[in-house]
């Protein structure tokens, strides 16, 4: 099949480029590996609600509906997205895992596994930043007698009622897990690894976002310092608690390490009651836990990983290496090697401190334009 555009992935990403496209009356093709719209937002853990405002985390062409909560809770976030590919008629060509994007002359040849090959003159790539868990191994783990899940495959508190659980990894998504299980009375503890940037979600009921953005607004670095001295009194100092705190301001950490900074949802009150435990960084598994570098064994019933995700973009997409900076994003959302003219990435900037969704938002629009006026 040939079309004169083609979106890889129906999760947000997809969706805000193929609605801007269905808006400017342009033809395109959509694939998705799984059967659904916005699999990801069906899979994930129960309590989700995101992290950004609504007014600043929607779709082009469509606000969030009045009703829902400030912060979306996951399940409304899955309605809202299926109800934007039924509004904008976007159909997805489902359960179509493609193998390999590669340019012949002009045109892009996009293979599946199903057997299936589409070429396009244009091709964006909205496959997600969240592509691949990143699954680091130890030492000891074939001899470990207890559970190791990734953070994907975590939904609720059920399974670990009565148990002791150690969540590897204190971004939002372990920070968030680590505050679900304590607040379910679950002997809960952290293992951090590097230093943290944490940021309050809402300061005296204000969401920080609309309070950042305001503070943008003002000149000669006041607004850095106003936010820094925020941070200070509403978080504090938690070194003394066993968390490492970065000393370097959350977008600086987010282009240095890729680590976007964690949005507190009341994850530090539990740290500084000791409801949460924290840990630094573990040798390897024993029988019955890990064992620390000081030859201390802790003993766990159940190990989370919150160790993250990679876009793995190199494993799919022919000579994208240009494209990608040194942890495997791409740079922005048009491809700047000649070779790849005609390559697109919209769901991938990890260096920006509004939220993916609002990213999305401005790059679906930097995109569908480059592609009209292409």
């Amino acid at each position: 099949m040939h079309t004169p555009i083609l979106i890889i992935g129906a999760g947000p990403a997809g969706l805000a480029v193929a609605g801007r496209l269905r808006k400017m009356g342009l033809d395109f093709e959509i694939l998705e590996k799984t059967d659904q719209i916005a699999s990801s937002w069906h899979g994930h853990y129960d309590r989700l609600h995101l992290h950004t405002v609504k007014q600043l985390s929607h779709l082009p062409h469509q606000p969030f509906p009045e009703q829902y909560e400030l912060y979306v809770a996951r399940r409304d976030l899955v309605q809202y997205y299926e109800d934007y590919a039924r509004n904008f008629n976007i159909q997805p060509h489902f359960n179509e895992t493609v193998s390999k994007v590669k340019k012949v002359d002009v045109t892009w040849t996009v293979a599946c596994k199903s057997g299936k090959t589409f070429t396009a003159d244009r091709v964006v790539i909205a496959s997600g930043a969240n592509h691949v868990p990143n699954r680091p191994h130890w030492d000891g783990e074939d001899v470990y007698t207890g559970r190791i899940v990734h953070s994907r495959d975590y939904k609720n508190t059920e399974p670990y009622r009565g148990q002791k659980v150690l969540i590897v990894g204190m971004g939002n998504t372990g920070a968030e897990i680590a505050l679900d299980l304590a607040e379910h009375d679950i002997d809960t503890t952290i293992s951090v690894r590097s230093p943290v940037t944490i940021v309050p979600r809402d300061v005296f009921g204000r969401p920080v976002q609309l309070t950042a953005k305001k503070l943008e607004k003002i000149p000669f670095g006041i607004g850095d310092w106003l936010g820094t001295m925020v941070r200070k009194v509403v978080i504090g100092d938690l070194s003394k608690y066993g968390v490492p705190m970065s000393k370097v301001h959350p977008a600086v950490q987010l282009k240095e390490t890729g680590k976007t900074p964690l949005i507190d949802l009341g994850t530090v009150d539990y740290i500084k009651s000791g409801q949460i435990k924290i840990i630094g960084d573990f040798t390897r598994f024993t029988t019955t836990g890990v064992q620390m570098p000081d030859g201390k064994a802790l003993d766990f019933d159940a190990v989370i990983l919150a160790t993250g995700y990679r876009p793995q973009l190199e494993n799919f997409v022919e000579q994208v290496a240009p494209e990608l900076d040194r942890f495997g994003f791409p740079r922005g959302p048009l491809a700047g090697a000649a070779e790849n003219e005609g390559l697109y990435f919209v769901g991938f900037d990890n260096y920006k401190l509004g939220g993916i969704l609002g990213t999305i938002y401005k790059d679906s629009e930097v995109v569908a334009k480059a592609i009209a006026e292409g």
